[in-house]
């Protein structure tokens, strides 16, 4: 399974790569690393989820492995930490 290890900082000038590297796996299942994510900016989150959805679409596997406390913070600042860990809205409690 192809890994695609993010970098630490997703922010403008990283969209067009990441959505690159994306286009160039697409059709495999894939492994997200995020656990050197130290920022998350709202147009990478959305090439993250687009990514996710095109996966799914395709019926291939799409994870996010180790993410990174930032990482988890910024997605659900954006209110998206149920889109790629669907326990997190279901398992937190407050």
């Amino acid at each position: 399974m192809p890994a695609l290890a993010l970098p630490e900082t997703l922010d403008l000038k990283a969209a067009g790569p990441l959505k690159q590297a994306f286009i160039e796996n697409r059709g495999n299942a894939i492994e997200v690393h995020a656990d050197q994510v130290r920022r998350l900016g709202g147009l990478c989150l959305q090439v993250l989820l687009a990514a996710q959805k095109a996966w799914t679409v395709d019926g291939k596997t799409f994870s996010i492995v180790a993410p990174s406390e930032a990482f988890l913070e910024t997605t659900r600042l954006f209110g998206a930490e149920g889109a790629f860990f669907p326990t997190a809205i279901h398992g937190a409690t407050s």
